[in-house]
């Protein structure tokens, strides 16, 4: 199994990743919707929704959201907070390179890094081509991606850091043009070695790849205030795409 099928549905990388900023995501995600303009009713794929914070946030701002995400145990979790008086939200298992299914989107949202998974480049395309498959004709693509040059400026080889008692040391490297992270752990006497690999696509790459998909490049952001992007120094490269006939 690739690595983010099984480190993601682990207790574990909730437990690391259980302190992530959500007044800064919510922040983010409101300056995004109104820069985009995208009407109240539109509906909107969260597309490796994790355990759903972004999606339970679109929805409460009105729109129709569907989130969607490899791991079983995340969206299990998610399922909790679908209701029957509030259609406009549902969560699925999903593989990011498949065909969507449902209907026609008005945006799809990838972020936070849910890129960049995959050693065969072909994968990277399926990606793509399944969110352009799926939103309407003009229909909006937000990829949230990190800046590989960022990446590489600000890199910190080792760290510690504690969760529920639990001493997780984490060592990070560039190969082969990836950033890799292993994440080493010992939890009641056992112990436990997962790690992340994403491959530091270019902003440059990314949009050459969306163009032969069909996108058409609209803007970029250079972190999570919609600051402009600098190559060397923003930490994030948010693209946004249009859907092209």
């Amino acid at each position: 199994m690739a690595w983010f099928e099984t480190w993601f549905n682990t207790s574990y990388y909730h437990i690391l990743y259980k302190d992530r900023d959500f007044a800064e995501a919510e922040h983010f995600i409101s300056l995004l919707v109104k820069d985009l303009d995208l009407e109240k009713n539109a509906h909107i794929i969260d597309l490796a929704c994790g355990k759903g914070r972004h999606s339970l946030f679109l929805n409460s701002l009105g729109y129709s959201v569907l989130g969607l995400d490899l791991s079983e145990e995340s969206i299990l979790h998610n399922k909790a907070f679908e209701k029957s008086e509030r259609p406009s939200l549902k969560f699925g298992v999903h593989d990011m390179r498949n065909p969507i299914e449902g209907a026609p989107a008005d945006a799809v949202f990838n972020l936070f890094t849910s890129f960049g998974y995959f050693d065969d480049p072909n994968d990277d395309r399926k990606v793509f081509e399944s969110v352009s498959d799926i939103l309407k004709e003009k229909g909006i693509f937000v990829l949230d991606f990190l800046n590989e040059r960022f990446v590489k400026n600000t890199l910190v080889p080792e760290s510690i850091t504690v969760k529920e008692n639990i001493e997780f040391h984490i060592s990070k490297r560039i190969e082969n043009q990836h950033v890799i992270k292993d994440i080493r752990f010992t939890d009641k006497g056992e112990d436990f070695h997962f790690f992340e690999k994403v491959k530091l696509h270019t902003a440059a790459e990314i949009k050459e790849l969306a163009e032969q998909c069909g996108f058409e490049h609209v803007k970029i952001y250079g972190d999570y205030h919609l600051a402009e992007f600098e190559q060397e120094s923003s930490p994030r490269c948010i693209n946004v795409f249009k859907k092209q006939s």
